[in-house]
C-alpha cells in the first residue's frame, strides 16, 4: 500500500514539471525571447520572469542572446578626399533590440547572417564618409586639427540610418576606428607633407615672435623717448628758473660791489672753518682781513 502510494507521489510530480515545461518558460536577465504562435512571431518578452504559454506545436519560443556583440571589420583600403588611399579597420558594438523585427528578417533569426549584413552596411558607410575627409583630418602634426571623434560619429549615425531604414531589429552600442595606415607607396610623401606643414607652422610662429619682438621695442622706445624729452623739459625749466634768480641777485650785487665781496668772503670762511679746524692765515691777505675788524674782546671780560 505504501509502495503504491510513493509511486502516485512520484508520478504526479513527474506530470507537474511535464506541466510546467509544457506551459511556461523562463526568460532570463541577458537575453529576449521571441514567442512564436504556429511559427509567426507574435511576442516579444525582455524582463527576466516565468511566463506561461502553449505548448508546440501552437507555441514555441526563441531565444536571443541581448548583450552587447562586437566584431572588427577587415583592414581595408579607402580613398580619402584629396585622393590619397588610407588602410582603415573600424570595431563595431551592437546588439539586438527588437528581437521580434529580428527574426522576422533574418532567417531563423541567424546571429551571423546578421552580422554579414551589418557588415556590408558598415563598408559602405566607412567607404562614403572617409571620402569626405581629407587625409589630414586622420594625420596630422598639429592634434588640435585631427577629427577623430567626428568621423567616427558620422560613421556611426551613417549605419544607424541604415539599419532604421530597413528595420532589422539592431541597434549601434559604440563605434570607433581602431587602426590606420598609409600603403608603403604613399608613406614618404605623407612625411614630406607633414614635414612641410610643421615648417609652415614654425615659420608661422618665428614670424608672429618677430612681430611682437617689434612691437615691444618700438613701445619701449617711444616710452624712453617720452622719459628723455620730459627731463630736459624739466632741466630747461629749472635752469631757466636758476638763471632768473641769479639775475635777480647780479642786479644787487651790482648796486653793491662791497656787499657781494664781503659775502663771498664769509662763504669762503665758512668753508674752510669746519669743526675741531685749526687755521694758519695771512690776517692781511682776504679774506682772512675780516679778523682785523673784530673787536678786541667781544665777550667784554
Amino acid at each position: 500500500m505504501k509502495k503504491n502510494l510513493l509511486t502516485l507521489i512520484i508520478a504526479a510530480v513527474l506530470v507537474v514539471i511535464f506541466t510546467l515545461l509544457l506551459f511556461t518558460f523562463q526568460v532570463r536577465q541577458s537575453e529576449v525571447v521571441v514567442v512564436s504562435t504556429f511559427l509567426n512571431p507574435t511576442d516579444t518578452k525582455t524582463n527576466a520572469n516565468l511566463y506561461v504559454k502553449w505548448p508546440w506545436p501552437i507555441q514555441s519560443i526563441t531565444r536571443f542572446d541581448q548583450r552587447v556583440q562586437n566584431f572588427e571589420d577587415k583592414f581595408s583600403e579607402n580613398y580619402t578626399a584629396d585622393s590619397t588611399i588610407l588602410l582603415t579597420s573600424v570595431y563595431v558594438g551592437w546588439r539586438i533590440s527588437d528581437g521580434r523585427q529580428f527574426m522576422n528578417v533574418f532567417k531563423d533569426g541567424s546571429v551571423a547572417v546578421a552580422q554579414q549584413q551589418l557588415e556590408g552596411i558598415l563598408r559602405s558607410a566607412k567607404l562614403a564618409i572617409i571620402g569626405k575627409h581629407n587625409l589630414a583630418d586622420f594625420v596630422n602634426s598639429n592634434p588640435a586639427d585631427l577629427k577623430f571623434g567626428d568621423i567616427e560619429k558620422e560613421i556611426q549615425t551613417a549605419v544607424a540610418t541604415e539599419l532604421a531604414k530597413h528595420n532589422y531589429g539592431i541597434s549601434i552600442e559604440f563605434l570607433g576606428i581602431k587602426k590606420l595606415g598609409l600603403p608603403e607607396s604613399v608613406t614618404q610623401s605623407v612625411f614630406e607633407r607633414m614635414k612641410s606643414d610643421r615648417n609652415k607652422l614654425i615659420s608661422k610662429a618665428q614670424f608672429e615672435g618677430e612681430g611682437e619682438a617689434a612691437k615691444i621695442k618700438s613701445t619701449a622706445e617711444r616710452q624712453a623717448a617720452d622719459v628723455l624729452a620730459n627731463a630736459q623739459a624739466a632741466a630747461t625749466r629749472i635752469k631757466g628758473e636758476g638763471e632768473a634768480e641769479a639775475a635777480k641777485t647780479l642786479n644787487v650785487f651790482q648796486q653793491n660791489p662791497d656787499l657781494a665781496i664781503f659775502l663771498a668772503q664769509l662763504e669762503t670762511l665758512k668753508n674752510s672753518a669746519n669743526q675741531k679746524t685749526t687755521l694758519i692765515f695771512d690776517e692781511r691777505q682776504p679774506p682772512f682781513n675780516l679778523f682785523r675788524s673784530l673787536p678786541a674782546n667781544p665777550t667784554g671780560k
